[in-house]
Formats: structure tokens, sequence, C-alpha cells
């Protein structure tokens, strides 16, 4: 069994454009990560496109082969470079680890 790792977030921009600006930079230094974190089996980020006034803004999808593995991405150095942008532009995040 593998541990998927699904994260939201809404962002705190009120302005559309600059929402989607900042979700679509989330998703693509979300994305960047493939290759550079060794604990991850795959990494999926998009931003949202449709319903803006109901959906959350930016989505995550990590497996990782343990929650073990997990633990050594959250304090990857890379990770942790991405974690300082999406703090600067969040507003609230939910996360679920599943095992799949």
């Amino acid at each position: 069994m593998s541990i998927r790792h699904v994260v939201s977030w809404k962002l705190a921009a009120s302005d559309p454009a600059a929402r989607a600006e900042q979700a679509a930079e989330v998703a693509r230094r979300l994305n960047a990560l493939d290759g550079v974190v060794p604990q991850l089996l795959s990494i999926s980020a998009g931003a949202n496109v449709a319903y803006p006034d109901s959906n959350w803004d930016v989505t995550l999808i990590a497996d990782f082969d343990s929650i073990e593995a997990l633990e050594q991405y959250q304090v990857h150095p890379a990770h942790e470079e991405v974690v300082a942008y999406v703090r600067s532009v969040v507003a609230s995040r939910a996360a679920v680890d599943f095992e799949v």
C-alpha cells in the first residue's frame, strides 16, 4: 500500500486575476518538485478551472511509499521553499492522507 496525499488551498487574493496567477504559480512550483524530492512516487498539482466561487483554488495529489516517506517530503528543503511561497498567498488549507 502507498499513501496518497491530497491538499487543496483557498488563496487570499480577492482579485480574480491575481488569484488565478497565484494559483498557477503554486501549481507550477509544486509540479517542479517531481524528480527533485526522491520520496515522491508521483505528483500532480493544478489550478481550478471551473466554479471559482465555490471550488478551492489549487489542489495537489502526491503519492508516497509510506507515511515515513511523506514525512521526509515534508521537511525536504525544496518542499520547504514551496511551502514558504504557498503560505504567503493562502487563506486556508484542507488535506487528506489515505492508503491506496
